[in-house]
């Protein structure tokens, strides 16, 4: 657990479903408009955090104010989603997730990010990720032009 002052960070449990959910939607919408309309409603989003998420990665959630403002997921050395809601962004949360998350993965992170979401690869680059690979979009279900990046640890070089 982390703490930034008001805001502080702990592991996601099944009872966090609904809202990170909520969350996920709410922050697609709002930050990547270029999506297509999701596919998955709330109900169906919430299941899939429930019974896929939550099992296959470790996942935190951002707590300001007893509400979750962010979570992240962490698959293996993976980054698999990191959102924060829409109105809570640039305060620190990310930040203080994505260090949760660096704390967990002593060898580094990869993620992916779609290559039209330059808010994500700002912040990603600000924090020492580079990039290893760009993809057409065959790989992600969008199908949309997205980039590989890893962070290393100075340590691991």
């Amino acid at each position: 657990m982390s703490d930034d002052g008001g805001t502080r960070t702990r592991c996601a449990d099944r009872a966090d479903a609904a809202v990170i959910a909520r969350i996920h939607l709410d922050s697609r919408a709002a930050t990547m408009p270029y999506l297509p309309p999701p596919k998955r409603g709330h109900e169906e989003v919430t299941r899939w955090v429930r019974d896929v998420l939550l099992k296959r990665c470790r996942v935190w959630v951002a707590v300001r104010d007893a509400e979750i403002a962010g979570y992240a997921a962490l698959d293996g050395d993976l980054l698999d989603h990191l959102y924060l809601r829409p109105d809570l962004r640039r305060q620190g949360i990310g930040t203080l997730l994505l260090d949760e998350v660096r704390r967990h993965s002593p060898d580094g992170v990869t993620l992916h990010v779609f290559q039209q979401n330059t808010d994500a690869r700002a912040f990603y680059a600000h924090h020492g990720f580079t990039v290893v690979d760009t993809d057409d979009g065959r790989r992600n279900m969008e199908n949309l032009p997205d980039m590989t990046l890893r962070w290393t640890p100075d340590t691991a070089r």
